[in-house]
């Protein structure tokens, strides 16, 4: 009995510090682990979103077709053909006429069988065919049959369409812009006005120095044929049209 006694006074000594400390541990302990509850972590991070399903692409929809817009029969053509139709007002240059190999035609336009003979006789002792004609309408005939004429020689006193008329429609036409015009008059009135048109390359007056008028034709011939070479260069080197 007295063991019992001295052990139960020996462990109450110790033990009741024991009760008091391990309660108060614990209190702290749980204080502890609910504040590091509410502390946000460095290493935090939010949680992933939840993927989005894909969705489905939207089928395409079919092309809108229009009614095909009335037509009047007797209606002249809509303005889009008229557009289509119409040419347009930039025509692209004409190349110069490829004459062929040979001796270079010249055209005398006048009135005068005298003053056609003696230019005949002149030109076709230097190798030139010569072509002679009346008056400015017979001069266009020929010049629209026969577009390999490298020079007109006209005179500018000629009926039914005189030399200024007739210089005036070839310069006016594609075909015939660049063709080289010698003028010949025996006024000098008339000498005078052919000084003020484009596209004369030479004015004589009635007589004439052959040599300087053989001379002229010859440069401009020349000059014709060379631009002719270029054009048919030109045409040899087209890659051919696809069927």
């Amino acid at each position: 009995m007295e063991m019992l006694q001295e052990l139960q006074e020996l462990l109450g000594a110790y033990l009741m510090p024991v009760l008091i400390a391990v309660p108060l541990a614990i209190i702290v302990l749980i204080a502890a682990f609910k504040r590091d509850d509410y502390r946000p972590s460095r290493d935090y991070a939010p949680p992933p979103r939840p993927p989005v399903p894909p969705q489905a692409p939207r089928a395409a929809q079919p092309p809108v077709e229009l009614p095909p817009l009335p037509v009047d029969p007797n209606a002249g053509p809509s303005m889009a053909s008229a557009f289509v139709m119409a040419p347009s007002p930039m025509q692209p240059p004409q190349p110069a006429p490829v004459i062929p190999e040979g001796p270079p035609a010249i055209l005398v336009a006048d009135d005068s069988a005298v003053v056609r003979t003696k230019l005949k006789r002149l030109l076709e002792g230097a190798g030139f065919v010569v072509l002679q004609v009346n008056d400015g309408n017979e001069a266009l005939a020929e010049l629209e049959a026969k577009p390999e004429i490298a020079v007109l020689i006209t005179d500018l006193e000629m009926p039914n369409k005189d030399g200024f008329e007739l210089i005036a429609d070839v310069h006016g036409s594609l075909a015939t812009e660049d063709l080289p015009v010698i003028a010949i008059t025996g006024h000098d009135e008339l000498h005078g006005r052919v000084g003020q048109i484009e596209g004369v390359y030479g004015i004589f007056k009635k007589p004439w120095s052959d040599r300087e008028l053989l001379k002229r034709v010859q440069s401009l011939t020349h000059l014709r044929s060379a631009a002719s070479r270029r054009a048919r260069r030109a045409t040899d080197q087209r890659p051919p049209a696809s069927a």
